[in-house]
């Protein structure tokens, strides 16, 4: 707590901005009221673009609303999933030359990129792990054939979740094991082409059926989840994170705590979007907000007036928003976002859009305007003041080399 003399100093100087309007007062008022800004980059998550069906329909919308990067979705195009279906790359005949045109367009527009693709690659149907642990193979190779760790370009996973060994005593466990078995091949693919390999945090609770009376389907949901995972790894892997504060906001968890109790030298990537919870509807109330929200047969729902989840993704009684765009939501963003200044962060934010006010309308406009609403309201915390306000500083930007590489396509068979 401040002294009596300190407050009466610290209103004092407030008082004197408001009243002289002095550039130089309000200066150092606001250097003592937050960290230092830097200048990070921040990039678009082209998950929400999918409308955009390859690299320069992104390029374009990325430079459109002020970006700095674009974290490039490459989902496979024979999956089953309906959730996310954005490629933006050609995956299967990415060639050295399709890697120059690429790095050509990044140096010209100044702008930086990472790949990936986010699917179960330790659980559910064995066919599909295989062919999931595949493609991650082949993204692993183009971020390489991109410049890997040289030119920032990492490769974004899931984990994914083995829901049969999860339902067996120790299953938790099990699942470390299995992750290691999967992921060790993998990372040593991925180190010896100097590629980083990065995942995320989100749980997945809508891969879990809604009948299900648990919804965990993506290991480092959690963070004792990641840490474990380190350390089963027993060394200095090139595994390194994702991190998404909303989905710790839904589990009741400050994001800034977490910043705080993690490694991290280990933090590569952070996610912006946000939660709105909702901890007073009647979901809530009925069915608590410690496990998701459990299924019943509709007609004795009915008769006990009892609401009942829509559909796998609605168990848990939030939505996802993005800060700054048509109103608040459950993360506190300037505090968040000063604890990763203060620590030191300098990597990419990238905006996951999945706003259901902006890219869950289905309306191109509004998933624009939610990712240029996003940038303004992170730019205060994050970019320096300059002429034209709070701006990214370009000159910070160094070239991003062609590595000239034409590493083999591998699958899991050939590395194991």
């Amino acid at each position: 707590m401040k002294t009596t003399t300190d407050r009466r100093q610290f209103f004092k100087a407030a008082a004197a901005v408001a009243v002289t309007g002095a550039f130089g007062s309000r200066e150092v008022f606001a250097r003592a009221a937050k960290p230092k800004a830097g200048n990070n980059p921040i990039w678009l998550m082209t998950s929400a673009l999918a409308f955009e069906k390859d690299f320069d329909g992104v390029v374009k919308r990325a430079l459109d609303v002020g970006a700095q990067g674009l974290e490039l979705c490459v989902f496979r195009r024979d999956t089953d999933r309906k959730d996310h279906v954005a490629t933006h790359l050609e995956y299967d005949n990415f060639t050295p030359e399709t890697a120059k045109k690429v790095l050509d367009v990044c140096n010209k527009t100044g702008l930086r990129i990472s790949v990936g693709s986010y699917d179960n690659l330790i659980g559910g149907d064995p066919a599909q792990q295989i062919n999931n642990q595949n493609h991650i193979l082949k993204l692993v190779r183009i971020a390489a054939m991109l410049g890997g760790d040289a030119n920032d370009v990492v490769c974004g996973s899931f984990v994914g979740y083995d829901v049969d060994l999860g339902n067996e005593t120790n299953g938790f466990e099990k699942n470390l094991l299995k992750f290691k078995k999967v992921f060790t091949p993998i990372l040593k693919y991925a180190k010896d082409l100097g590629v980083t390999v990065c995942v995320e945090n989100c749980p997945m609770e809508g891969w879990r059926n809604v009948s299900s009376t648990d919804c965990y389907c993506n290991l480092p949901g959690c963070l004792a989840a990641r840490k474990l995972m380190y350390a089963i790894l027993d060394d200095d892997s090139n595994l390194q994170e994702t991190y998404d504060p909303s989905h710790d906001i839904w589990q009741h968890i400050d994001p800034s705590d977490v910043i705080n109790s993690m490694d991290f030298k280990k933090l590569r990537r952070v996610h912006i979007k946000g939660t709105r919870n909702f901890p007073s509807d009647a979901e809530a109330i009925h069915w608590g907000r410690l496990f998701p929200m459990q299924t019943v047969n509709n007609a004795l729902a009915k008769k006990a007036g009892v609401p009942l989840p829509a559909h796998e993704w609605d168990r848990l009684n939030y939505e996802p928003r993005l800060p700054g765009f048509g109103g608040s939501d459950s993360c506190d963003w300037t505090k968040f976002l000063e604890t990763l200044m203060a620590k030191g962060y300098k990597n990419p934010f990238v905006i996951e859009n999945e706003g259901c006010n902006s890219s869950h309308t289905g309306n191109i406009g509004a998933t624009m305007q939610g990712f240029k609403a996003t940038i303004l309201n992170t730019a205060p915390v994050i970019w320096p003041l300059g002429v034209n306000g709070y701006e990214f500083d370009k000159s910070s930007l160094k070239e991003m080399v062609n590595p000239k590489i034409n590493p083999k396509v591998v699958t899991m068979k050939d590395i194991a």
